[in-house]
């Protein structure tokens, strides 16, 4: 296997919100939520479910090699260890 020194990096476009239902714990992003309710539920036990935790989308910033698809996260942590 080669290495590669990822000279040619793409920037990715940031994450958009995500839910997960509390239930069957489908993720999805929250505009693929038509209804309001979750859909595995509602398929699965007619159940219309609407309790869902949001998900928090990375600080980070993410980034792939055009060279060898990597992706690579990037970010800046603190003098005491936290995200800024």
């Amino acid at each position: 296997m080669k290495s590669c020194r990822h000279t040619n990096l793409v920037l990715l476009p940031e994450t958009s919100l995500r839910l997960r239902c509390r239930h069957c714990h489908l993720t999805l992003k929250a505009e693929e939520l038509e209804g309001g309710y979750c859909p595995e539920c509602f398929e699965t036990e007619r159940v219309k479910r609407v309790d869902f935790e949001k998900l928090e989308s990375s600080a980070a910033t993410r980034y792939q090699c055009e060279a060898c698809g990597a992706i690579i996260e990037y970010s800046v942590h603190s003098a005491d260890g936290n995200l800024k």
